[in-house]
């Protein structure tokens, strides 16, 4: 991995000299053992090659993310905009079937990029979730089973 931070070093400084080289050098070293023993992240061609094999998945969960965004600011703009405002704060409880920890993370950190809701906690499979009205909760459960099938998708191409 180190030679991949090496070559992105000097693909994004676009010239090489005697000091870029080092630096470059002393930076990839660095950064790789960073990775592999404070964060415990184990960066190699094969997770590599699996990251690729869902490149697809992580595109669209991405797009559907951001629409599911957008349909949440016009929610959160209309109540806003709204000569009474209509809070009702509510907390939703629900589990989910994900089976690895990091995509509950990024199920749970989807949920919070998403105006009007914060995701409360994340205890194995249950999540408590805080949104601002009924509205955007019952909106939850749309973006709930499409990120869940996405994110379920990705899981079961990294486990095949």
């Amino acid at each position: 991995m180190s030679l991949i931070y090496f070559s992105l070093w000097l693909i994004f400084n676009g010239r090489i000299t005697f000091e870029i080289l080092v630096i470059g050098i002393l930076i990839s070293f660095l950064l790789d053992n960073f990775i592999r023993k404070v964060m415990k992240i184990n960066l190699t061609f094969s997770g590599l090659l699996k990251f690729l094999k869902i490149l697809p998945e992580v595109f669209v969960y991405f797009v559907v993310l951001v629409i599911e965004i957008i349909r949440a600011n016009f929610s959160i703009s209309k109540l806003a905009l709204a000569p009474n405002i209509d809070v009702e704060p509510c907390l939703i409880k629900f589990r989910t079937s994900l089976k690895t920890e990091a995509a509950r993370v990024a199920f749970a950190n989807s949920i919070t990029l998403t105006p009007g809701t914060i995701t409360v906690s994340l205890e194995g499979n249950e999540f408590l979730i805080h949104t601002l009205n009924r509205e955007l909760a019952s909106g939850l459960d749309d973006g709930k089973n499409i990120f869940e099938r996405i994110l379920s998708g990705m899981e079961r191409k990294l486990n095949a």
